[in-house]
Parts: C-alpha cells; sequence; structure tokens
C-alpha cells in the first residue's frame, strides 16, 4: 500500500468562546475537519464536546473558569504548551489575547503560518461599552490595537467576520483580507426547515424569542418590556429569552423583573446553551426579536441571529437599522419596530404580513462563506 504523508495538523484558538462554539468550531472547525489528511484542533473555554463531531475535529480546553478569573493567565500558558505539542502547520488565532504567544511561535521558527479572524471591532467595544473602568479602556483598546496591527502584517490573511471592518479598521488592508460573515451553519442532524414559519392569529398564542448573548446592549430589557406592552392587543403573547449573560448585575435584574411572570420564560442566563438547543427553540417559535440599542460597537455588524432567523424562515421584528433592515426586507422576512414601543397596527401588520414569499434563503448559509475559507487555507500552502 503507498505510505500516506503525516496529516496537517490545524489549530483554532479562543480563551472565551466554548470549545463548540458556532463559528469557531461550527463553521471553521466543521469545513477545514472535511480537508483530506487533515486533523483540526480546537481550543477554547471549557464546554461539551458535540458527541456527533467527526474524529478528525477535537476539542482542548483552555479555560475552565469565569472571563475574570485568575484561570484566564493559566490559558495562556496551556496554549503555549498545546502549540509545542501540536506542531501545527496553520493557526488560526480567534481571540486577540492569544495574538503574543502566536507571535512568538510564529517568530522562532520559519515557515509557520496563521490567520487572525477577527470577530469583533475590539479596541472600539472596548472604548465604548463600558465593560472595563473607565481609567483602563483607553490603555486596553491602545494595546489591543497595537497587538492586531503587528499580527496583521505577519498572519497570512486577515479575516473579517463583517464587511464594515474592512472601513473600521486601520490594518485591515484590502489585498490582505477576506471577509467570512457569520452566516447560518446547520448542525450535524439537523433538520432543516423548508418553509417559512406562520403566524398564529391575534387569539391564539404568539411565541416571541430572544436569542443569543443576554445583555442591555443586545436589547433584553427592550425585549421583556416590548412582550408585555405587546400583551394589551395580543394577550396571549409568550416571550423565550434563551442565552448566556456574562455580566451577574443584569442577570440579577432581569431575573428580579421577571420573578412572577409566567408568560415569559429564561433559559440558560449564568449557562452557555447549546446552539443546538438555541436553534429548538428558533424551530418553536413564531417571532424573532432583535431588539438592539443603536451603539457603534453593533449597528454596523449584522447579529449572527439575523442569518439564523433567515435560515429557519422566521419572522422577525427588527430596529430602523438601514443595514438589517436592507437585508431582512431583501426577502421580505421582517418588520421595523422602534423597541420597545408596540405601534398600533402592529398586530395588524403581522397577520396581514406576507413573510418569506419566495421561501427560505439560500444566501442566507454558511456554505458560500465556507468556499472562501478552503480557498484562502489553499491559498497559504
Amino acid at each position: 500500500m503507498p505510505h500516506l504523508p503525516p496529516p496537517t495538523v490545524i489549530l483554532l484558538a479562543s480563551v472565551l468562546k466554548p470549545l463548540n462554539d458556532t463559528r469557531m468550531f461550527g463553521k471553521f472547525g466543521r469545513t477545514l475537519a472535511g480537508r483530506p489528511n487533515t486533523i483540526v484542533h480546537v481550543a477554547g473555554r471549557q464546554a461539551p464536546h458535540p458527541a456527533e463531531a467527526p474524529a478528525t475535529l477535537q476539542t482542548h480546553a483552555l479555560l475552565n473558569g469565569t472571563r475574570l478569573s485568575w484561570e484566564r493567565l493559566g490559558a495562556q500558558a496551556r496554549y503555549w504548551r498545546l502549540l509545542r505539542h501540536l506542531q501545527p502547520q496553520l493557526v488560526l488565532v480567534h481571540a486577540p489575547e492569544l495574538l503574543p504567544l502566536t507571535l512568538l511561535w510564529h517568530l522562532l521558527k520559519p515557515g509557520r503560518r496563521f490567520l487572525y479572524d477577527v470577530r469583533e471591532n475590539y479596541a472600539l467595544n472596548i472604548r465604548t461599552q463600558q465593560v472595563y473602568p473607565a481609567w483602563l479602556r483607553g490603555l486596553l483598546a491602545g494595546t489591543v490595537r497595537i497587538l492586531e496591527t503587528l499580527a496583521a502584517r505577519r498572519a497570512a490573511k486577515v479575516l473579517l467576520a463583517e464587511r464594515s471592518y474592512a472601513d473600521e479598521l486601520p490594518f485591515a488592508q484590502p489585498e490582505h483580507t477576506v471577509v467570512l460573515e457569520n452566516k447560518y451553519q446547520p448542525y450535524s442532524g439537523e433538520a432543516l426547515a423548508t418553509q417559512p414559519r406562520q403566524l398564529p392569529t391575534p387569539g391564539q398564542p404568539l411565541r416571541l424569542l430572544y436569542s443569543g448573548t443576554i445583555s442591555e446592549l443586545n436589547g433584553v430589557f427592550e425585549a421583556v418590556r416590548f412582550t408585555r406592552e405587546l400583551q394589551r392587543y395580543w394577550p396571549a403573547a409568550q416571550l423565550t429569552i434563551i442565552g448566556f449573560c456574562q455580566q451577574p448585575d443584569v442577570l440579577a435584574r432581569l431575573q428580579t423583573l421577571l420573578a412572577n411572570d409566567t408568560s415569559i420564560t429564561l433559559i440558560g442566563g449564568n449557562t452557555l446553551v447549546p446552539h443546538d438547543r438555541i436553534v429548538e427553540e428558533i424551530q418553536r417559535s413564531h417571532l424573532g426579536l432583535l431588539p438592539y440599542r443603536e451603539h457603534p460597537s453593533s449597528w454596523r455588524c449584522i447579529p449572527t441571529k439575523l442569518y439564523e432567523y433567515l435560515a429557519q424562515g422566521l419572522p422577525m421584528l427588527l430596529p430602523p437599522n438601514p443595514l438589517w433592515l436592507q437585508v431582512a426586507q431583501r426577502h421580505r422576512a421582517g418588520l421595523p419596530v422602534p423597541f420597545p414601543a408596540v405601534p398600533e397596527p402592529l398586530p395588524e401588520q403581522l397577520t396581514s404580513y406576507q413573510f418569506y414569499p419566495q421561501g427560505i434563503p439560500t444566501d442566507a448559509f454558511w456554505q458560500s462563506e465556507a468556499i472562501k475559507l478552503q480557498a484562502v487555507v489553499d491559498s497559504i500552502r
């Protein structure tokens, strides 16, 4: 029998993103693990290893604590040991805090290649989202931007999760960047929707959904207020909130707000929710809510849940964001709403509007981006 060459080893790494993260594991990992004679390793925050994952897709925990724990420092040491042990031919970095060690690994031996996946405008987020103390924000943002600029010069390519980053990030040179949007990748074994969702009549239960990261910026309190306002017109309206909240004070306020409200269900909160569980909730809902507050860190980005709802044929309500409305209205997938207010004509609009007249849009799916990712990896062999 012919002697096979050793497999190509690819490492995908983050610190805070869970091992079963939808972009790192579900999209990048599954796409690359399908390459011939390739083994993909995913490193990140502790999470269950998906049972249906192929043998060519393996996971390693870098963090088994909270984002503010001392364990986060230990993640750096674990990442360095993993680099030395696996000896990957290619590393995909999904978090800026892993850039220093990645650059060191890259410089120590000629021929080592890495890609930097820019999932957020990190410097802008640090400056504007008020997660860190005011005195620390400028220092952190400046440090991150310097690291990213150095990494971009050394990376084989810079990958952008949003088209807007090409204009926002000074290190994103057009000839050196590829946009890979967060379109929908079905999980293994998922039964894909074949028809758009039908809305009930006002006398029947209406299941509303808020999914994904639970935060003030993402509009979780607007979703609650909107639901309670809608119940004046649609008494059987119900809301499910499903996702993870990184801020304990926000979660505590939300739990207090919902304590005696049986029409609103919270799933997750202080625990990570598997993505297939979120998809189940999307599939049983009638209407998806995107009640984001207008903010410079998110207003020019397309939320992942927008693609998730499109791929499931779920009608949605969106804020007056021109970019998001353009995507949704291309398929007649949603209506604009001034969250948390409920315009009086809305209930009638919901029952008379024909959502998804052309069926579920194919351009909501990851396959188009998977082709681009494969091309990037092929180009840097």
